[in-house]
């Protein structure tokens, strides 16, 4: 009998945690929002787009997990800033508090290199607070540790949640959203490979007070998955990256790299056959500019 370790359904997953889905990009799965709360105070674990900020607060309405009075931006990518100013915005309730990486702080407030690389519009965030290494939030006596994961973005931080076994890593480790998916991290505008590996040693060194990770992309990976992945980071970095490099020199073409990405890592996933080969396109691009701004292409 195979065991469920994979949380990827909306609600309360430990005694502190819920997940709600970000509808990034208009679809289910794409992004997860976490919310932590502890003797009411509540914090909301990155902002996925705009134009969901609706949507999710319809959701922790529902949850009753509203208002939120934090949000922590686990790094300064489009797809996890751009719902602050519409989160203020509608959540009149509360002056909620940004906090992010001390490093992500001057990306918040000139977002321009983010927007150019990803063709986003976000607009810059202002009186965010700076977080430093092993630095420890207090949530009415939750206490949640801040840590550097650099390497996917020379701004990326993880939450240690030592109560729960749980820590929230944005897209520092790996982007795997079903048994049958996943992605690396090497994005643009600053990946960094040195620190990634540093990154994936420190994750590794915790793994005696974890029994679960929580994505960005998408959802909650638990006990045998939790170590699979633990067990497999260095491993599926530079395969992933050393056959798009080479994948690239025989082809530039972004179908290409996609159609031969599907076929040798992701061969049972959906995408192609519910024609979504463009957005797998779309990550190869990307991809692609992550190794060509850090000199592997």
């Amino acid at each position: 009998m195979v065991i469920l370790v994979f949380i990827n359904k909306e609600g309360k997953f430990n005694e502190n945690t819920w997940l709600i889905d970000g509808y990034l990009f208009g679809g289910k799965g794409n992004l997860s929002i976490y919310v932590l709360e502890n003797e009411g105070t509540r914090m909301m674990i990155d902002a996925s787009e705009k134009t969901t900020i609706p949507k999710i607060i319809e959701r922790l309405k529902e949850l009753n997990i509203y208002p939120i009075h934090k949000i922590f931006l686990t790094h300064s990518h489009f797809d996890h800033t751009d719902g602050v100013h519409e989160l203020r915005k509608l959540i009149k309730d509360v002056e909620i508090e940004v906090l992010a990486s001390k490093n992500a702080i001057e990306n918040l407030k000139n977002p321009n290199n983010i927007n150019e690389v990803f063709a986003a519009k976000t607009d810059p965030i202002e009186g965010v607070v700076p977080l430093k290494d092993n630095q420890t939030i207090d949530l009415n006596g939750l206490e949640l540790k801040v840590l550097d994961f650099f390497g996917h973005t020379m701004d990326s931080i993880a939450l240690f949640d030592k109560k729960n076994k749980n820590i929230f890593t944005g897209d520092a480790i790996i982007d795997k959203s079903s048994i049958y998916y996943f992605q690396p991290t090497f994005m643009p505008p600053d990946f960094h490979e040195a620190e990634l590996l540093k990154t994936f040693q420190r994750l590794r060194n915790m793994k005696d007070e974890l029994n679960s990770i929580s994505l960005a992309h998408y959802g909650v990976w638990k006990d045998e998955d939790f170590d699979q992945i633990i067990n497999s980071m260095e491993k599926l970095h530079f395969s992933t990256k050393n056959s798009i490099i080479k994948w690239f020199k025989e082809n530039p073409s972004y179908n290409y790299l996609a159609l031969k990405y599907h076929e040798k890592f992701i061969p049972k996933s959906k995408i192609i056959k519910l024609g979504y080969i463009e957005v797998l396109e779309k990550t190869m691009e990307w991809l692609v500019e992550g190794l060509k701004r850090s000199g592997f292409i």
